[in-house]
Order: structure tokens, then sequence, then C-alpha cells
């Protein structure tokens, strides 16, 4: 199965193969994000990732593509209970329909000083979402990895601040910061990734930056 390199790779994997940032040992905020892979559309096809476009009235990375999840709260029993939890708010997943295979190092989100926790998961019983909270979630995307590994989706995002990363151009889309680094190194774990033109830089004006540098 095509994502079984991905499965057998998670226990190696480094934060330094996640992010350049070191992750400060405090008491910054904690999340966790689900990274959700569903079935492509035939047996043959890579499979899909959900990504949600986050409401513009949202405090942080508002009107922004990223994957669902959340802030840690004192009641979740681990960072896959958040990330579940969060998921289902922001889409109507139901944490039942999901097999969680791993939970990757801790990273570093620098603008809204977070420390997240990406929990990966496969979505072997998909099923109808809709976001219950539209003040929350303004859409919801089921992405194939064959067209995010398509080099003509890549680029690099430059934003006045200075930042510059891994980002896809994909339909409405523009994912990058957090969200676009992690997909663009899970793709090259996943051994999904096409050699791509790095030299394709795009410059985006972010309000009150910067919202999602990674």
């Amino acid at each position: 199965m095509w994502l079984q390199g991905l499965h057998e790779r998670v226990p190696e994997i480094t934060r330094e193969q996640l992010s350049r940032h070191a992750v400060p040992d405090d008491e910054s905020r904690e999340a966790a994000v689900l990274v959700l892979f569903g079935p492509g559309e035939t047996s043959e096809d890579l499979g899909k990732v959900l990504v949600v476009e986050r409401s513009a009235h949202l405090k942080d990375h508002a009107g922004q593509p990223a994957f669902p999840g959340g802030r840690v709260e004192d009641t979740d029993e681990s960072p896959t209970w958040t990330a579940l939890r969060e998921a289902q708010e922001e889409t109507g997943l139901d944490p039942d329909s999901v097999t969680v295979f791993g939970e990757l190092p801790q990273l570093w989100l620098p603008p809204s000083r977070f420390r997240v926790t990406p929990i990966l998961g496969w979505w072997h019983s998909p099923h109808t979402l809709d976001a219950p909270d539209s003040q929350e979630t303004q859409a919801i995307h089921q992405l194939a990895l064959d067209r995010l590994a398509d080099p003509q989706h890549r680029v690099r995002v430059r934003t006045r601040s200075g930042f510059l990363g891994p980002a896809f151009e994909i339909d409405s889309l523009v994912i990058w910061g957090f969200t676009g680094a992690l997909l663009s190194s899970l793709l090259d774990l996943g051994g999904w990734a096409r050699d791509w033109d790095t030299g394709r830089v795009v410059d985006i004006d972010i309000p009150g930056e910067m919202n999602g540098s990674s």
C-alpha cells in the first residue's frame, strides 16, 4: 500500500526532518494537529489528505489552509485525543472512523508560540464531512497527494518579513507556513515527492504578518 513506507518510518522520524526550529523547554502552549490520509479514487492512486480553511474571523492563522487541530485542553488525555477532538469540532469527523498510526515529534510554531504535535491517521471509513461551526471552518478539502506532489503545484512562499518556505498552489489554495512545510516533509518521507523547481518563489502579503511560518 502507498502509505506503508511512511508508516514504517514513523518511529525513526526526527524533529530536524520536519522543522528547522528547536522546541523551547518552557511553559509554552501545547497543541496537536491531525494529518489524516484517506483512500484515493482508485486502488492504484495515491490517497488524499484532509485540509481545512480556517475562518477569517479567527485570531490565529485566520483564513489559512491548515490541518485540523488546536490547543490541548486540560481534559484531553493525550495529543491524539486533542487532534481527534479538534478534527471532529472543525469538520464533523467521526473519531471512530480513524486509525491513528503515528505521533510525530513535537514542533515549534514561533508566531503563536505553540508546541505542536502532529498526529498521523488513516481514514479507514470515510464519510461525509461538514463543518459544524462556520465561525471556525469556512471550507474542507480532501487533496490528492499525487496532485500535491505534481511540480506545477509546488512553489516557495516569501513574505514581507523575510519568511521563505515550501508551499503548494492548488485550486484556490496557497498552503504555506507550518502546514506547507510539514506537508512537504511528509511527501519526502512517504516517498511521494517529485523533483520540483525550488526557484519558483511567490510573494504574499499576510495581514498582521506572520501568522503561519514554520
